[in-house]
């Protein structure tokens, strides 16, 4: 898929703006400040409906507005389409060819893009929460019915939560009732696990080619899912499920104590492993990166896999935290194969030479003109 176009009504520092793309590389030039990755987390909504940098509709429209909109043009195999989010004092807007989406999830899918920003090499050595969070956003936009299971899940998980610390404050005794969420919650958290499962083994394959090809077959990059389920248990959805029920029911003093649900895949992580050790833990930082860059690229083969396109590739001032090696790899791996869009400083730090034909746009302070 190929986003053609893309048009801005008051968002972030943009009062309106439209900018027609090439089907390769786009490179948006400016200095910090000046709107550069605001384009990025437009095109970013565009595709899922919500922002990577804020949780706060109001932070995406313009000060001196009420409401903000975005409008794509994608193409597609079967033909264009025509995308549209609105983001108001009452929430959000998502439309496909005119027609609003009644969910949210519905919408997701029609445009799947790759983020790929310094604070994504914290994903080998960050918290296990933004692994988390990596796994429901990709995935998510490779599946959706991974995406409505996520959502039943953190719906059920409120309730769960808040029924806990009922039981905790003595404002509640219905251990019945905390029966039946339990059951709904191992019921979709089963089929979570499940397809993380199967979706980082697609992912590991293709991060481990990726990977013995950076460090020249020195290196071997395995993928490792941690949970409190034992491995024995991850077979199929049924275990996962029954595992799952286990832990409610076994560890309900200990739940209601501290008034929180303490298993499931909210709870999970993912380790990275290079020559069988923990790279977060004992990995140098050129093997992080390296892990990173890998998990980033295989995600581009991945996606194709899984949804038949190629997704948009969005590159936010991530060239220069890459080496020379590394942002060659990079930039060979999305030669005329993925759209991209790319934000820089300057394009002396970067291998024209690896680059074809970009389409320049610069930026500054919320105006945008085209390079000739």
């Amino acid at each position: 898929m190929k986003l053609k176009e893309i048009t801005l009504h008051h968002f972030r520092n943009y009062d309106d703006v439209n900018m027609q793309f090439s089907p390769g590389i786009n490179v948006l030039l400016g200095n910090n400040a000046q709107g550069k990755t605001n384009m990025l987390e437009a095109i970013y909504v565009l595709a899922l409906t919500r922002s990577h940098r804020t949780v706060n509709n109001r932070d995406l429209i313009e000060w001196q507005s009420d409401a903000a909109q975005i409008y794509g043009n994608v193409a597609k195999h079967l033909g264009d389409t025509k995308l549209e989010i609105d983001l108001g004092k009452k929430g959000k807007r998502a439309k496909v060819n005119h027609l609003e989406q009644a969910k949210l999830s519905s919408y997701v899918g029609e445009l799947n893009v790759i983020l790929f920003a310094p604070e994504d090499l914290s994903i080998v050595k960050g918290s296990p929460s933004v692994r988390r969070r990596f796994m429901d956003m990709e995935f998510g936009q490779m599946s959706n019915q991974y995406l409505y299971d996520n959502a039943q899940y953190r719906k059920i998980l409120k309730q769960r939560n808040n029924y806990l610390k009922k039981l905790q404050m003595k404002e509640a005794s219905d251990h019945l009732y905390l029966e039946v969420l339990s059951d709904q919650l191992a019921a979709y958290g089963s089929k979570i696990i499940f397809q993380r499962i199967d979706l980082l083994k697609k992912l590991e394959g293709w991060a481990s080619n990726i990977h013995a090809e950076i460090s020249q077959d020195k290196e071997k990059l395995q993928f490792k899912y941690v949970c409190a389920l034992k491995k024995k248990q991850l077979t199929d959805i049924d275990n996962i499920y029954d595992g799952l029920l286990n832990l409610y029911t076994n560890n309900r003093d200990k739940e209601i104590r501290q008034g929180n649900s303490l298993y499931g895949p909210h709870r999970d992580d993912l380790q990275f492993i290079i020559n069988k050790k923990d790279v977060s833990t004992f990995g140098s930082q050129g093997q992080q990166r390296t892990s990173a860059l890998s998990v980033k690229l295989a995600e581009i083969d991945l996606m194709k896999e899984e949804t038949h396109e190629y997704p948009i590739l969005l590159l936010d001032d991530v060239l220069s935290e890459l080496d020379d090696d590394r942002q060659t790899h990079l930039l060979k791996s999305i030669q005329d194969k993925v759209q991209t869009f790319l934000t820089t400083t300057s394009l002396s730090g970067i291998a024209r030479e690896l680059i074809s034909d970009p389409k320049i746009f610069n930026i500054e302070s919320g105006t945008v003109s085209e390079e000739k």
